[in-house]
């Protein structure tokens, strides 16, 4: 039996030591950086976000606010455009951003305005039916809240791509209530893309609907007055208050050029005019909506940037490989440098 020196086997095991050490530390920090950039990053910014304060006469007189978050344009990837890779990263990005307001902020309501999906306007119904079942991982919630979801173009299509096939699909996976009141606050949900004013069959429903909101509306204002009679005998009553319209297009406005913030387009683009019934509403379809000025109150809510992210990320991929080439000893330690420069500051 050959003779096993101590001294070899104190030096093995002392590589091994400083391996597992080494193993140790770059496990350290990829679990904190992914801690967080997925997500301890959200809870970060999101808690910086806040209600905003009310006051109008409906709050002094005791009225009960009512908290809404609103989202748009999550634009879900669908199988023809979305990669992967792509879809992973930022559906992960959308979950944990939403969860986390959800959990911080705490709405009783959550209102979608449009184009939920990005492929919605020509997706089979297999892939219709797939993208429904990652929108519903996604957007989960307690059943406390409400999730209300207005179309938009890229969900049926625009005015010349919708049909009354799409309309339903997508109403049958949301609420195609049109009216929504809550806490004395009324919500008209519009499906804008309808809006076209040529007289088609979808559009002419869509125009009649609104009618009937405006008339149920005029009613319960003259019920409160206590003047109902006639066709507003047997209306139901809501709330007086004017009501907020939904919808994905914009109210028509000429361009961005008043528009400013971190959100707003770039200055070179803030002053192309829009296109009528493309970028916004027409302006006689926008006549004919309104929205209450005074008994609400607004705050946007921003989410991490992706720069910050990556920006982290460069930094641990840069630190643990500081760490390897330290460990292969091509880099001097920086504490041992650092030590020995204070040394020699002290002789000197």
């Amino acid at each position: 039996m050959a003779p096993i020196r101590p001294g070899f086997r104190n030096q093995d095991l002392c590589l091994l030591k400083r391996r597992s050490f080494l193993l140790l530390k770059l496990t350290a920090v990829v679990f904190a950086t992914l801690l967080f950039c997925e997500f301890l990053i959200y809870y970060l910014v999101i808690f910086r976000c806040d209600w905003p304060k009310v006051k109008t006469p409906a709050l002094d007189s005791g009225q009960k606010t009512l908290k809404a978050m609103f989202l748009a344009d999550t634009h879900l990837l669908g199988e023809v455009r979305g990669h992967w890779l792509d879809k992973l990263r930022r559906e992960w990005q959308m979950e944990r951003a939403f969860q986390t307001a959800l959990w911080l902020l705490q709405p009783e309501v959550v209102f979608i305005l449009g184009d939920v999906f990005d492929e919605g306007k020509w997706s089979s119904p297999q892939a219709w039916a797939d993208d429904v079942q990652r929108f519903q991982k996604i957007f989960r919630h307690p059943r406390h809240v409400q999730l209300k979801v207005v179309v938009g173009n890229h969900d049926i299509g625009f005015h010349y791509q919708m049909s009354t096939y799409k309309i339903k699909r997508f109403e049958k996976v949301f609420n195609p209530e049109r009216l929504f009141s809550w806490k004395g606050t009324n919500f008209v949900m519009v499906n804008s893309v309808a809006l076209e004013g040529d007289g088609c069959h979808i559009c002419s429903k869509a125009e009649a609907e609104l009618l009937e909101i405006s008339h149920q509306l005029n009613c319960s204002r003259e019920q409160e007055r206590g003047s109902g009679s006639g066709p507003c005998r047997d209306a139901p009553l809501l709330p007086a208050s004017a009501p907020v319209l939904l919808q994905h297009f914009p109210l028509y406005r000429r361009s961005d050029a008043n528009c400013s913030g971190e959100d707003a387009a770039p200055l070179e683009e803030r002053g192309i005019p829009f296109k009528e019934r493309y970028d916004v509403l027409s302006r006689e379809a926008s006549q004919q909506g309104s929205m209450t000025p005074t008994e609400y109150a607004l705050a946007k809510c921003y989410l991490p940037h992706e720069a910050t992210v990556l920006a982290t990320y460069c930094v641990a991929a840069g630190l643990l490989a500081v760490l390897l080439l330290v460990h292969s000893g091509l880099l001097p330690s920086p504490f041992l440098y650092g030590w020995n420069l204070l040394r020699k500051f002290k002789t000197t």
